[in-house]
């Protein structure tokens, strides 16, 4: 239970990402997937990302054990009370890294490659960058990017530049949210405990905030709406898909401005009633699109 416990399965909803060239391939007029191919091909990318992402959080957590023992929840993790020996933590890191990087340089080489170069990056995040201000949640967001553009090369099919675009700006806004609320609701010795924390100020955040929130739904219509995007899929219905994204940002500026959440974004997006009626209704509208554009 430990061991699960410290590849923290409840942040795999982060690699649904991977799955985002799939989704779009499907209308794609100029690709010929086979689709249950398709399908097995994204779902094991999805499983490759999440043995790397567990691997490179249980080598954090090997670092940070001894801040972690302050923390009033991360004292709990696994390492970090001494349920499991640092050495078999090492070994477990080791394991998830080579089967997670072995698994996506079989479905693809240039996925295996990018799989390690985001482990490269995590590792430098870890080491270094999570201590510089605004430089953290910029890592943190080419995280994504480089999962929606792993999605893509498990497929071999190319990655629209605005989806990346849009992943970005999604997950900047998700970022600048969460230090926000660390910002806003955590005491001194947390602050001690994250480094940018202390450099970053509410008033700045709030205007990052307002920056990304709106440059995700700019850069999204601007994405559905062009004429490459409409030739791509052969339809410009995808517009109708806008007001859901819109209704997303909105619900979930509600969480964090009003009901002062936002610290753990993965749990709302699983957690919160109306985001996941929305996020049903796009996919379903999107299905409908698509289906039609046939």
């Amino acid at each position: 239970m430990d061991v699960l416990r410290a590849m923290r399965p409840g942040q795999w909803t982060k690699n649904a990402v991977v799955a985002a060239a799939f989704f779009f391939a499907i209308g794609d007029k100029a690709q010929s997937l086979d689709l249950f191919s398709a399908t097995i091909q994204t779902i094991l990318a999805v499983v490759a990302f999440c043995l790397v992402s567990s691997g490179v959080y249980v080598f954090n957590d090997i670092r940070d054990r001894d801040a972690d023992r302050r923390h009033p929840e991360k004292r709990f993790r696994p390492i970090a009370a001494g349920r499991m020996p640092v050495r078999d933590a090492v070994v477990l890191s080791c394991c998830l890294l080579m089967v997670g990087i072995g698994l996506a340089s079989w479905l693809h080489i240039n996925m295996g490659l990018i799989v390690s170069s985001y482990v490269g990056l995590q590792a430098l995040y870890s080491l270094v960058l999570k201590r510089v201000a605004l430089l953290d949640i910029l890592v943190i967001a080419m995280g994504f990017v480089i999962r929606a553009l792993a999605g893509g090369l498990a497929l071999n099919v190319p990655v629209s530049p605005w989806l990346l675009m849009c992943t970005f700006l999604l997950a900047l806004f998700l970022g600048v949210c969460k230090r926000r609320h660390e910002k806003v609701q955590v005491g001194d010795e947390e602050q001690v405990q994250r480094e940018a924390l202390e450099k970053y100020d509410t008033r700045l955040l709030d205007q990052l905030v307002a920056i990304t929130s709106s440059s995700t739904v700019l850069s999204y219509a601007i994405y559905t709406l062009s004429p490459e995007t409409i030739e791509k899929f052969g339809t410009s219905a995808l517009g109708l898909t806008i007001p859901f994204v819109v209704f997303g940002v909105f619900r979930y500026l509600d969480l964090v401005y009003r009901q002062q959440l936002g610290d753990r974004p993965e749990k709302i997006l699983l957690t919160d009633v109306p985001i996941l009626i929305n996020l049903a209704a796009y996919g379903i509208t999107l299905l409908i699109i698509f289906a039609c554009a046939v």
